[in-house]
Formats: C-alpha cells, sequence, structure tokens
C-alpha cells in the first residue's frame, strides 16, 4: 500500500509513540475495505505498539478508529486518508499514542476544560487543502477531551450521505448532528464557537496589552515578511491575523517562489508562521480588524479596534490584510453559496463527479480551473466576458483539447438558478447577438480574480478606485504612521514573491519612520508602555 520511502518516514515517527493504540477496522466486501486494510496493516508493521483489529461495529465502512487499549476510541476515519489527509493521519497516530502535540499551552488548557459533549463529523476531499487544517484540529481536541469524538468523511467515497446531507462544499462539519460550519476553521475558530466566554477574555487579555512599536494587521507573505524585519530591528512586534498565510492557504500548487522549487500553499503558510516564531513577535491568530484610528499628533499612537471591542496601539501600524476570492454578484450566488457555488475547484471539485459544473472567468485561474474539474465532472462550461480566453496560451490549447469542454466568450452571467436547495442552473447574456440562454448543471465555479480587504477602511485613508490601498516607493500611506503592503496596495502584480519584497520594504519604512519620530512623542509612548 505504501511505498518503501513512506514507510520509512512513516516509521521513524512512529518511534515517538510512547504508548500503544489500536486500529479497529469496520469494513465491508468493498475495493476500498481491502485497499484501506492493506494501509493499516502497513502501519503496524511499522511499530510494535501499533494493533490492526477488525470489528462488526455498525460503524460506516470501510472506516476505522484511533484509540488506546481497552479505552473508548474517540477519533475515526471513514475512508482511505491520503493525500492531503495523511499528515492528519500520521498526527492522530502520534497523538493518541502521547506525543505531545504543538500547540500553545493556553489552546491545551481552554481544549481540555470544555465540558459539553461534543460528536463532530467532518466532510472532506482527499484533493481539498484545505480540509486538514479542520480535521486536525477536531482530531486534537478529541485527543485533549474525553467529552469530544471526531469522525472524518471522505466525502467521494461516502457519495449517499453527502447527497443526503445536500453537502456540496468541503471542509463540511457538524457538531452532534446539526451543521456547524464550513470552510477552514483552526483550533482557535473552533474554540471561539464552543467556548462562548473566550471573545470576552480575548478582548480583555488583548486591550490590556502594551503599545506596540510596529503592528502588523494580516498574516500572509507580506504581514509575515513585515514581522520579521521588524523584528530583526529588536522593537517590540505584533502580528493581527485572522488566519496566518492568509491567501496561500487557498493556493494549491506554489512553483516560482524563488528559491523554493516546489510546494504548495498551505505548507508554505506553516512555513511563514514558523520563521515568524524565531523571532520575539505576538502572533494573535483569530483576530479581525475593524477600523483604524490614526494619531492625532505626530509621533502619536495609532489604534486599531477589532472585531471583539479590544483596541491595539502602537506607534506604527502595517496594513497587509490582503485580498478574497471576487464575487461575479448576480442573483442566487449568495443564497447558493456552498449549495453548488463555490470558489475553490480543487476543494469542491470531487464532490461534482460526473455532474455538469461551469466556470466562470477565462484568465489563467478559470481555466486551469476548468482543465483540473474536466478530469472529475461531467460536462464543463466555461464562460468569459471578454471577447476572447484571457489565459497563457498553452492553458487555452490544453483546455481546447478536452473532449467534456465547452467555451461561450463574450458570455455575461446574468443569474445562478437554484431549486431552494441548491444550484440548478445559470443563466447568461451573448453579448454579440443580446441573446439570453440558462445552461441546466449543478454546480457553478467562480474565478474571477480577486478583491482587496479594505472595507473596513473606507473614509479613514486614501483608496484606489479599485478598493486598493495607496502607498508610495517605501509602502507609507497619506496617514503618518500608517504603512501597507502586498496584495491589498496598488503594487502590481498580486504574488508571493512580490508580496513578502513588499512586507519587508514596508518594515523598513515604518522604522525609517519611527526612528525619525519626535523625541518628545516617543518618550511618551515609552511611558504608557
Amino acid at each position: 500500500m505504501l511505498d518503501q520511502a513512506l514507510k520509512t518516514q512513516l516509521k521513524s515517527y512512529l518511534e515517538r509513540l510512547q504508548r500503544p493504540i489500536e486500529l479497529v477496522a469496520s469494513v465491508d466486501d468493498s475495493a476500498q475495505s481491502q485497499e484501506m486494510l492493506a494501509l493499516l496493516q502497513d502501519i503496524a508493521s511499522l511499530s510494535p505498539k501499533v494493533a490492526v483489529l477488525q470489528r462488526d461495529d455498525g460503524e460506516r465502512a470501510p472506516s476505522f478508529s484511533i484509540g488506546e487499549p481497552g479505552q473508548p476510541a474517540r477519533i475515526r476515519f471513514a475512508g482511505i486518508p491520503l493525500g492531503h489527509e495523511f499528515t492528519s493521519l500520521v498526527l492522530a497516530l502520534l497523538q493518541t499514542g502521547g506525543h505531545p502535540p504543538k500547540v500553545e499551552a493556553a489552546v491545551i488548557e481552554q481544549s481540555q476544560a470544555l465540558t459539553e459533549p461534543a460528536h463532530f463529523e467532518v466532510y472532506m476531499s482527499l484533493s481539498c487543502h484545505n480540509c486538514p487544517d479542520v480535521v486536525q484540529a477536531l482530531n486534537l481536541l478529541a485527543v485533549l477531551n474525553p467529552n469530544i469524538t471526531s469522525v472524518t468523511i471522505d466525502g467521494a467515497l461516502f457519495q449517499d450521505e453527502v447527497n443526503q446531507r445536500q453537502i456540496m462544499a468541503v471542509p463540511t462539519v457538524f457538531m452532534n448532528g446539526q451543521v456547524f460550519g464550513s470552510g477552514r476553521m483552526g483550533v482557535e475558530e473552533i474554540l471561539a464557537k464552543l467556548d462562548t466566554g473566550a471573545a470576552a477574555r480575548d478582548a480583555a487579555r488583548l486591550a490590556a496589552a502594551a503599545p506596540y512599536d510596529m503592528l502588523i494587521v494580516g498574516g500572509g507573505p507580506a504581514g509575515a515578511a513585515a514581522a520579521v524585519y521588524a523584528a530583526r530591528k529588536g522593537i517590540r512586534t505584533g502580528v493581527l491575523a485572522e488566519r496566518f498565510g492568509g491567501q496561500t492557504l487557498d493556493t494549491l500548487a506554489i512553483e516560482n517562489y524563488i528559491s523554493v522549487l516546489e510546494t504548495n500553499g498551505p505548507k508554505f503558510a506553516q512555513a511563514l508562521e514558523q520563521h515568524v516564531r524565531q523571532y520575539d513577535v505576538d502572533i494573535m491568530n483569530g483576530q479581525r480588524a475593524t477600523a483604524l484610528i490614526p494619531s492625532d499628533q505626530p509621533g502619536g499612537l495609532v489604534q486599531v479596534k477589532l472585531e471583539n471591542g479590544a483596541v491595539m496601539k502602537a506607534r506604527s501600524v502595517i496594513l497587509s490584510t490582503g485580498a478574497r476570492w471576487r464575487e461575479v454578484n448576480v442573483p442566487g450566488e449568495q443564497q447558493y453559496r456552498n449549495k453548488g457555488v463555490a470558489y475553490c475547484p480543487h476543494c469542491d471539485g470531487p464532490l461534482f463527479k460526473g455532474k455538469r459544473v461551469a466556470v466562470i472567468g477565462g484568465g489563467n485561474s478559470g481555466v486551469e480551473a476548468a482543465i483540473d474539474l474536466a478530469n472529475i465532472v461531467g460536462e464543463v462550461t466555461l464562460l468569459e466576458f471578454a471577447n476572447a480566453l484571457r489565459a497563457d496560451a498553452v492553458l487555452v490549447d490544453k483546455l481546447k483539447s478536452l473532449p467534456n469542454v465547452s467555451i461561450h466568450v463574450n458570455a455575461q452571467t446574468t443569474e445562478i438558478t437554484g431549486d431552494g436547495e441548491r444550484v440548478n442552473g445559470l443563466g447568461y447574456t451573448d453579448l454579440a447577438t443580446g441573446e439570453q440562454h440558462h445552461l441546466p448543471l449543478e454546480g457553478v465555479f467562480v474565478q474571477i480574480g480577486l478583491v482587496p480587504n479594505t472595507e473596513w477602511l473606507k473614509g479613514t485613508l486614501e483608496l484606489s478606485r479599485h478598493g486598493e490601498i495607496i502607498v508610495d516607493a517605501k509602502g507609507a500611506t497619506n496617514l503618518p504612521g500608517v504603512y501597507a503592503a502586498g496584495d491589498v496596495t496598488t503594487v502590481p502584480f498580486k504574488q508571493i514573491v512580490i508580496a513578502v519584497g513588499d512586507g519587508a520594504k514596508a518594515a523598513l519604512g515604518a522604522f525609517d519612520h519611527l526612528m525619525r519620530a519626535p523625541v518628545v512623542a516617543a518618550a511618551a509612548v515609552a511611558a504608557t508602555a
């Protein structure tokens, strides 16, 4: 099942087990069950602390639990956790076997303090690069707290369940039989939903923090680079991040970051955070900024208000809040979001196996999505507003060679239709003829670029007509002490490598500002810290 290289690597990991574990399989006569058993037997052959049992326990088949001998198992995988989920499997084995998780002590303490029983079911696809974060977070909670259990379900393998529960996007999480959430969630976000008093405690803790010399809002490549450059100057540095890694977490393959031949988005995001944590930087995850309050005097403190009510203060601020998927903004898009309307073909594509889908957007992202989906779904229709596809010629040629793909240019999407529960079609206008058309289909993937995350800044600082933060050559905005970097700014070419350089430049520009700040104001700030 596992090749020799992977076995050698896994064997070294399993040497860290501190206590025995049991893998209890529930199987049927299917080929998938035999494949899963082969995987479990491979794992057991690599460590004397791992045993494999078979038990007719009425659970999904194929599935297996991971637990300690003589104790109720709290982690189960329904399916064969390879692909992006292989890391989730390895971590579940190690953590169940007593290897300490690499999370902050406060997260462990908060997890162990939960008292209400919670049974989680998370539906994922093996090609989803967002799913492992959710799977690993829920498994961690199950390891830390005996009141919590977690089942990870491969939606492509258990299609009947997916259809019955009307799941059209992954990851989708149920808790005690009710929808808990969808999309990427880290352990801090899950804990915030489970622990109702967490937000108030978090707000009080953050509000009590002393002012920073440099406060960075956003934890993507630009924010991470700014944090490293600021910390290396020896100044008090903090990072406010909704999710560390930003848009890279939604990127599958990265092959153009100089000196790194090939990696993927989640791995790159993890490396960014690990690099920042090598320095004395306060990382505050799960925080959304809602307002920027400029200083009313030269060299004074800039304030950032958070969604939880806390107000953070700093002598300088770098805004690196990045961008998000642009929406097509037609009737039906919001109503059927995650009910057939999707934005990540790599994540949600397997849920549309054999079905009819449309891709909106003829740039590189749209054409790449159509090519990817054509290997999974029954039919792909690509719609482009312009009179020609805008993607690279090599991609366009590849797309046109696929037999199950049709292309419509001069096509303006006018609506996404559904039956009240899920998507059943898409309407568009042929701009060349004015004719109205309706495509019957089951899924719509929107791939029309990015929009900067600056709604919370409107009326506060100068933005371009596209909503980007206007910056000068050093990353300075029109507000003293406020800098910006990365995809959220007017800097052209939204690329990871450019965002990293932009973050470094903004940090150096902000540091230069601090050095030149009025001496009296700087002393006053120091006195309040």
